[in-house]
């Protein structure tokens, strides 16, 4: 990232841009490799969908410059269906091999359910666009409904008849919330993000939903459980406030205390019995015993705990520095915003090395905090909600556009989803072994590293751009450097990681990840990590 030079304006039904078409041929690049390795009925699906999404973006783009899309988007980037259109399919056909190599039909068959819906809220997303564009494209429209047959065709001849109840039920969960929370957040979303986002918590409730109504069968693990609950919960607490708050304001003492007390109802009175339903436990007693199993634990609680207070450090110090500033729009600098990503990367990469399924839970944890902390700044909940507006407020940049400051959560959900999606039952057998031993770094390699020293190197020392963009190749090769190194230091001090040879798939991920993260507009705090995990689980 260097010197802001703004690209110049692309003329509506112009061809796709340089940067959009460079993004596209990097997400084909991974489409393919993962194809290559796969090689079968659905990575073929994959392949018709990433050609029928590429189409369908532009008719997105087009439809956001001239204004005629359904909902408020984020205008300050591109659509971005195509990056995130692959995202969950491409997910599910790693974790299907993974589980397949390692022997566990359950979770193949879990991974075979992910495939097919990534590619079904996919296909929503593309009929939708293409139902509201005047004039019809036809050539656009014969290409989707050709990869649309095709992927419905085999997905019909590949699912039970549950499974397809299954993802049917998450496409409609997906419809819905798009319809809510679209209307409710204008603004916070690209169509592609929206699709991750959205897609990502419909899969969520249908799983709890199913989890809780086959509880007496299912013998799930409870961290897997209280992350279902805890994401749902916060979900459902926050849908249950912008819907109430519509008719009342909710910047009074009245209000506020209201806000507490519905809050402290909903947990104690839904939450934690869903939870407790679940795990056949009191859920509190789980969490502390868990917590403070071991000796390890406390050690790293009291660690965390001490980043946490440097974290609020740099907010206090960076707030009294707006204080004395003459101008009342002082911003953090851009690199000041990257101190939080070295503050994460030495939260995670201590406990994926000791204690990874602490981490787990204390980033579900620490999740519900920051959605918490966010209601009540978005709600000006008393007494913290305008002190939480004015100390966030120095942290923002072009993408928190919409009325929500969402760059933060991501940062955490891009650091902790490669170590909440590891199908764990599979890992266990010896099936992540080579460069899939780095998955669960796979946040700490592409954000934690690669994009702070893509932002340093590129802001100060970058002089060539890639074309169309403001980044820097400087800052890329140095990226590219940075994580080669942070392998390095993984091998050394983590004993569980063993290459096996396999640099040069390794070397391949981490380039490809670099250059999506040098064209792409999109959130990368959360589509990095998730397309390097991707090809390291491959």
């Amino acid at each position: 990232m260097t010197r802001e030079c703004p690209a110049p304006a692309r003329k509506p039904g112009a061809p796709p841009s340089g940067p959009v078409l460079a993004e596209a041929a990097v997400v084909f690049a991974v489409v393919l490799s993962i194809h290559a390795a796969v090689w079968d009925r659905y990575s073929w699906c994959a392949v018709t969908l990433a050609v029928q999404a590429f189409y369908v973006q532009y008719k997105w783009d087009r439809l956001l410059q001239e204004g005629n899309a359904v909902f408020q988007f984020r205008m300050s980037a591109n659509s971005g269906l195509l990056p995130a259109s692959m995202v969950m399919p491409l997910l599910g056909l790693v974790m299907k091999e993974r589980c397949q190599a390692a022997g566990n039909q359950h979770f193949e068959r879990f991974g075979v359910v992910v495939v097919a819906t990534g590619m079904a809220v996919a296909l929503f997303s593309s009929v939708l666009a293409l139902g509201i564009t005047r004039p019809m494209p036809t050539n656009t429209c014969a290409i989707s409904g050709l990869a649309g047959g095709v992927i419905i065709y085999i997905m019909k001849h590949s699912l039970s008849v549950g499974e397809v109840i299954e993802v049917l039920e998450v496409l409609l969960i997906f419809v819905y919330l798009n319809m809510i929370l679209l209307y409710l957040l204008p603004r916070c979303f690209t169509p592609g993000e929206a699709l991750l986002v959205l897609g990502g918590l419909s899969f969520v409730l249908n799983q709890l939903i199913k989890r809780s109504l086959t509880v007496v069968e299912s013998q799930g693990d409870p961290m897997d459980f209280f992350l279902l609950v805890v994401v749902v919960g916060m979900v459902l607490i926050g849908i249950f406030f912008s819907t109430l708050f519509l008719f009342m304001d909710s910047g009074t003492w009245a209000s506020s205390i209201f806000f507490h007390l519905m809050t402290c109802v909903l947990g104690l009175g839904v939450v934690l019995p869903w939870l407790h339903w679940l795990i056949h436990r009191n859920p509190l007693l789980w969490l502390l015993q868990f917590l403070f199993q071991t000796e390890t634990r406390i050690y790293l609680l009291v660690y965390w705990f001490l980043l946490a207070v440097l974290a609020c450090l740099v907010v206090l110090y960076q707030n009294a520095k707006r204080s004395s500033s003459e101008s009342k729009k002082h911003q953090a600098p851009a690199i000041t915003r990257k101190y939080f990503h070295f503050i994460v990367v030495a939260t995670y990469i201590p406990g994926i090395m000791f204690d990874r399924p602490l981490l787990y839970v204390a980033a579900t944890v620490c999740l519900a905090v920051f959605i918490f902390l966010e209601y009540v700044r978005y709600f000006r909940i008393k007494p913290l909600g305008h002190t939480l507006r004015s100390l966030l407020s120095l942290f923002l940049d072009e993408r928190d556009s919409g009325p929500l400051i969402l760059t933060h959560i991501y940062l955490l959900l891009g650091m902790s989803l490669p170590v909440w999606l590891i199908p764990r039952p599979c890992a266990q057998k010896g099936s992540l072994g080579g460069a899939r031993a780095l998955a669960p770094y796979s946040g700490v390699l592409a954000v934690g590293v690669g994009d702070t020293v893509a932002s340093i190197f590129g802001s100060t020392m970058g002089e060539i751009q890639w074309p169309g963009t403001k980044k820097t190749f400087e800052g890329t090769m140095t990226s590219i450097f940075a994580q080669i190194i942070s392998v390095a230091l993984i091998l050394i001090f983590d004993s569980g990681v063993d290459l096996n040879y396999s640099y040069a798939w390794l070397l391949g991920s981490i380039s490809t990840v670099s250059l999506l993260e040098a064209y792409t507009t999109q959130i990368d705090n959360l589509l990095l990590p998730l397309y390097l995990l991707i090809l390291l689980m491959a």
